[in-house]
């Protein structure tokens, strides 16, 4: 049963972030407990989901607290929704987890068609023999060493989604690492004291499985930059970027229904067609948490006024998300983002590129590829060209100097 959550004071802010935080975490880690097969990752996805069920009270006892006339009543009523579609992202999170845990039906040779670029992602108890305990993520220097990053960390039932350099490991700390293959078994064993055992391969008993795994780590993308941007529009009142949201949602709709309908395809085609039955759970949860981010955008679109707790939170913040165009002849125009030193020049790390072919098909009543339509997570080597969107977090200053190279106007 869970236990009794009593009010501690924080502020909306804070749990806010701290939920988006935790929504990302979620999504990541339930499509990657179906994408590698892993039973132990699932269940971690359920004990964040409990993580999630407590920030989502406390969030609530604050709102309370801070309605003190039906002004606040109606202003912060765009907050609570915010919290309501947060819980919706936890639960179908979980469901995704739980086609794993409960073998709903899904393909055994998933794990094996994953793409070569695609990291992987294991569980990891901490012992107290290993070489990491009792050591900062700076000091062990992990990810520069091995190219394993440690992208989450329990310890006992209390969670940090985002450690930095000055988080410090200790044994029995539950790690969640991320890295190549080649490296991630040393890691793990230097970890935990134990043999990395990685999962037998499967034959694959399905034809063209690959671009069923292609589609689900493309949902998997899209479904966390859409409430990475929700959340952002809320936390930075953006317009801009809550119209992105209009834009993403409608992107993981069609690639959903285009997921359905390959799943359907095959279905005719394997002895048990009930083995595919955890396929359909994992697309119609992608669709609850596309629609869930466009709620949480929901107040930014109606244009209603943001509540102070929030606002004023907001202006003490440094961090920004904005979005910035590709002018024609400007100094991103023809060149990648390696080539321009985007990162380096203006300290803005671009996380998403939209395509003006997504723009042109929109006014034309279709929808293109969503593979050419949008680039999820670009790297150095990512093009850029007039008319090109480009999604990006950092500083106000960073901001100002990426719409200078990108020839943004005001």
């Amino acid at each position: 049963m869970p236990g009794r959550v009593e009010y501690e004071p924080a502020s909306v802010k804070d749990l806010l972030a701290e939920m988006k935080d935790t929504a990302e975490l979620l999504i990541d880690l339930s499509y990657s407990a179906v994408l590698h097969g892993s039973p132990a990752i699932a269940e971690e996805v359920l004990e964040l989901e409990e993580r999630m069920d407590v920030l989502q009270l406390r969030a609530r006892m604050s709102l309370l607290l801070a309605a003190r006339n039906p002004e606040d009543a109606e202003a912060l009523a765009p907050v609570l929704g915010i919290i309501g579609a947060a819980e919706k992202v936890s639960d179908a999170s979980g469901d995704i987890a739980k086609v794993v845990l409960e073998e709903v039906g899904l393909p055994d040779a998933i794990r094996d068609a994953l793409p070569e670029a695609v990291e992987r992602l294991v569980r990891a108890e901490l012992a107290a023999s290993s070489a990491y305990a009792g050591r900062t993520l700076a000091d062990v220097n992990l990810e520069t060493e091995t190219g394993v990053r440690v992208i989450a960390v329990r310890r006992g039932g209390d969670w940090n989604p985002n450690p930095g350099p000055t988080t410090t490991l200790e044994a029995g700390d539950v790690l969640l690492l991320r890295g190549p293959e080649e490296s991630i078994g040393d890691v793990y064993e230097r970890a935990t004291g134990t043999t990395y055992d990685p999962p037998e391969p499967a034959d694959p008993d399905i034809a063209d499985l690959e671009r069923a795994v292609d589609s689900l780590v493309l949902m998997k993308n899209m479904s966390e930059l859409a409430v990475d941007l929700a959340y952002g529009s809320v936390l930075f009142d953006s317009d801009d970027i809550a119209e992105e949201v209009v834009e993403l949602e409608a992107e993981v709709d069609a690639l959903e229904a285009r997921f359905e309908a390959w799943t359907l395809r095959a279905a005719a085609d394997v002895a048990d067609p009930v083995s595919l039955r955890g396929l359909v759970q994992i697309a119609n949860a992608t669709e609850v948490i596309s629609d869930a981010a466009l709620e949480i955008s929901e107040g930014v679109l109606r244009g209603l006024d943001t509540h102070v707790v929030v606002q004023e939170a907001v202006e003490e913040s440094d961090e920004v998300i904005v979005r910035v165009a590709v002018a024609p002849d400007s100094d991103l125009d023809g060149t990648t983002l390696g080539d321009a030193a985007v990162k380096t020049a203006t300290g803005m790390r671009v996380i998403a590129v939209r395509r003006p072919e997504a723009d042109a098909d929109a006014a034309s009543g279709l929808r293109a590829d969503t593979e050419d339509a949008w680039v999820i997570q670009p790297g150095p080597d990512t093009a850029l060209r007039a008319g090109d969107v480009l999604l990006a977090k950092g500083t106000r200053a960073g901001a100002e100097r990426l719409r200078a190279l990108a020839g943004a106007e005001d």
